[in-house]
């Protein structure tokens, strides 16, 4: 079949659920149909269709109506990671860690009433005067839109899939590195996790997370909520964007204090990507052992560099070396993860922060790959610990 032929099917196909839909909305005046009732709506239209490809048609109209369109049927799709409507044209889509292109064709309206159901509940716009829009969807998806004139080629909807399914940490990485990592986070040690867009970072740290004792009181603060701790005693806080209605802008910074106010026994950060690093550092180093936050970078080395020029970003004329002892002070271990060449989540690093030459940081290699490869240094910063420092040997994994 020649891909101007699978294109016109595909049209079609579009075109007739459009028919349908504007079927449902001229004659549903007393409430929803069920699904024979659209059946025959479908028959009307093409009555030389499949009964197969009338439930099909069926589905795709009753998720034009209630849920997302025609992209429901990707978001339902639990290897779907990540739905990408890069303006009309196919979307694409990324299963199982690899980007595919989808036999789907969106048209600039449907890609309009695509944008409008997600941010309409939540009280957002997305116009020409607010261009780039994050939301969330219900089950935890994070959404992120952004319209002409700065997306060129038409509007730009990337939605990241929330995995209900928590992956546990040994899917990461074999068991010598897994104990290593369970061991700091008992011992109450603060970690990073660096790594690429993509690479699986709030994963590992929902992973990371699962180890954590029940009872700790714990107070997560994320952009976009997607961690889901298996604790007892979670406080979960959100940012929030200002709207249009003159509610101003509630950034990570100002939810990073108040998590401070909260009696927290561990503050967990999604993501630290400015000022707010100076706040994270400054909690690190006041008695919340074992926080935990994740960071853009290629690796350790430069995760360090990072968090240094993110925490400047918060003070006027703080000095560097201020800014140095507190990262030394407060950030005990690095660990990064990587997307391997078939889509799988790895851990590439685990580092422990030092002294470097001279005045700067250094991240000394505790484990590289599927190896650990030096003991520890750093104290356990909780007591009654065991497993860590004093009674660890280096051990290979397989």
């Amino acid at each position: 079949m020649s891909s101007a032929t699978l294109t016109k099917m595909v049209h079609d196909a579009v075109e007739l659920e459009a028919r349908v839909h504007r079927r449902v909305l001229a004659t549903a005046t007393d409430g929803p149909l069920d699904d024979p009732a659209l059946a025959d709506l479908v028959r009307r239209e093409a009555p030389l269709l499949a009964a197969e490809q009338v439930a099909g048609v069926v589905s795709r109209v009753r998720a034009r109506i209630g849920g997302l369109g025609p992209i429901e049927p990707l978001l339902a799709d639990p290897q779907v990671s990540d739905v990408l409507v890069n303006g009309p044209g196919p979307v694409w889509i990324e299963r199982s860690g690899r980007l595919e292109r989808t036999a789907l064709q969106l048209d600039r309206s449907a890609i309009d009433l695509l944008v409008e159901r997600v941010v309409a509940p939540l009280g957002l716009r997305a116009d020409r005067t607010t261009p780039v829009v994050d939301a969330r969807l219900p089950d935890g998806s994070r959404v992120h839109v952004v319209l002409p004139p700065l997306a060129v080629d038409g509007p730009a909807v990337t939605i990241r899939r929330f995995r209900a399914a928590a992956i546990p940490l040994g899917d990461f990485c074999p068991p010598a590195v897994a104990d290593l990592l369970v061991a700091a986070v008992d011992a109450g040690l603060n970690m990073v996790v660096c790594g690429g867009t993509g690479a699986g970072k709030t994963t590992l740290l929902n992973a990371l997370c699962g180890h954590l004792a029940f009872g700790e009181r714990v107070v997560t603060v994320e952009d976009t909520a997607e961690l889901r701790l298996p604790g007892d005693h979670v406080v979960r806080l959100e940012t929030r964007p200002a709207t249009p209605d003159g509610l101003a802008a509630v950034e990570v910074r100002e939810l990073v204090r108040a998590a401070l106010r909260m009696r927290p026994d561990r503050i967990v950060v999604g993501e630290v990507r400015g000022a707010e690093a100076l706040d994270m550092l400054q909690a690190m180093n006041t008695g919340h052992d074992g926080s935990l936050s994740t960071v853009h970078a290629n690796g350790t080395a430069d995760a360090l560099r990072r968090i240094e020029t993110m925490a400047l970003m918060g003070a006027i004329d703080l000095p560097l070396t201020a800014v140095r002892e507190q990262v030394l002070g407060a950030i005990d271990l690095l660990v990064q993860v990587v997307r391997g060449p078939n889509g799988a989540r790895l851990v590439a690093e685990v580092a422990e922060v030092v002294t470097g030459a001279g005045p700067t940081l250094a991240a000394r290699p505790l484990a590289v790959r599927r190896r650990c490869v030096a003991d520890p240094t750093r104290p356990a910063r909780r007591d009654g610990t065991s497993g860590w420092t004093g009674d660890r040997l280096v051990r290979e994994g397989p």
